[in-house]
């Protein structure tokens, strides 16, 4: 007989009174942003577990055009060229806002051949792309894993990846990327999550800490900041620091492959009359064994014997659900009808189906 226990959780996504938070910490903005840049270069310096030069060509001809650079000439006899102690890598980083010429950044370095281990390495001078070409930063350092490969003939154990690395500080910053806050006199809020009345509330709040009319609501995600005649820093930093009561939209997200259920605090469910019924089969197998009698010549065998019980469980009745003004009445309702995680799901999805659930509700 095999017995399966699943592990649920329901979890009330917000409390029920209303919290608040600074506007620096849902809203995004306009021209302060991230930049992508990525290079590709070599680690040397590595313990016989880099690229096979046989095998990756782009690594031998890399190091091969390196080498001519650095006045060596072996385009000849390339054909010797045997050595297992570089590998070819893809040099990423994040070049964050307002950074200047000088500065350092952090870099990421992650093998593209059948290197086996980058630990140990050295990154050469690799120049680092955004995607307009032009090169923002320059990478080189040695790198750190944070990872090892152990084992013998029969068995190999590995702990995180040994052929990703990570450089702290390894970029300098060679060109900046220009942000020029306000230069059209107005300035753009983004919100993380785009919603009417958070919009409205963060515009209000400006309007009355900062001064009237000067932010107004294009749309449910941006907020326009006027910023005529006023320095684009102080202002942002004021706002910045701003608090409001954001709004959230009445959603149920259901996950059915792990049972989970996360409610906001706005989902209401009117009163509805419900019936769970549960079915259980429980199939248990108990061979016997048979003896022969003495003396009869015959052999000792196995009978199966197979015992399969089936339960509606009866002992559920139709219950009823009544409508509750804040989410930790829905929860202790449904609760009460000693429903499971996994129970709820079906009931939710039956719920919305009949047009009780005043939310909307995502199934993944």
């Amino acid at each position: 007989m095999a017995t399966v226990f699943v592990l649920s959780l329901f979890v009330p996504l917000a409390p029920a009174h209303a919290i608040s938070v600074r506007i620096k910490d849902i809203v995004d903005y306009e021209g302060v942003r991230d930049n992508q840049l990525v290079g590709y270069g070599l680690v040397v310096g590595l313990h016989g577990t880099g690229d096979r030069l046989t095998n990756i060509i782009f690594t031998r001809e890399t190091l091969i055009s390196m080498l001519n650079r650095l006045g060596v000439n072996i385009r000849d006899r390339e054909i010797q060229l045997q050595t297992h102690d570089v590998a070819a890598v893809m040099v990423t980083a994040t070049l964050p806002p307002f950074s200047h010429g000088g500065g350092r950044i952090d870099v990421t370095v992650s093998a593209v051949g059948d290197a086996q281990d980058l630990t140990g390495g050295t990154l050469l001078v690799t120049p680092l792309q955004a995607a307009d070409g032009e090169v923002y930063a320059v990478a080189q350092g040695s790198l750190v894993t944070n990872a090892f490969t152990a084992g013998g003939q029969a068995a190999t154990v590995t702990r995180n990846i040994p052929t990703s690395g990570h450089i702290a500080n390894g970029g300098v910053v060679e060109r900046e990327v220009p942000v020029k806050l306000g230069e059209t006199g107005v300035i753009h809020l983004s919100l993380h999550n785009p919603n009417f009345t958070t919009a409205t509330r963060v515009a209000e709040v400006i309007n009355r800490s900062i001064g009237p009319r000067m932010a107004q609501v294009d749309d449910p995600r941006t907020i326009a900041v006027d910023l005529t005649g006023r320095n684009a820093s102080l202002i942002l930093y004021r706002i910045g620091d701003l608090q409001i009561e954001p709004d959230t939209m009445a959603k149920v997200v259901v996950d059915e492959a792990s049972g989970t259920i996360v409610m906001g605090d706005s989902v209401r469910i009117s009163t509805v009359a419900i019936a769970q019924g549960n079915l259980t089969i429980q199939v248990t197998e108990t061979p016997q064994v048979v003896q022969p009698a003495p003396f009869s010549n015959g052999v000792t065998a196995v009978v199966p014997r197979t015992q399969a019980n089936v339960s509606t469980d009866s002992s559920h009745r139709l219950g009823i659900l009544r409508e509750g003004p804040t989410l930790a009445s829905l929860v202790a309702g449904m609760n009460a009808l000693g429903m499971g995680p996994r129970d709820m799901i079906g009931i939710l999805q039956a719920i919305k189906a009949d047009g009780a659930l005043q939310a909307d509700l995502e199934v993944r």
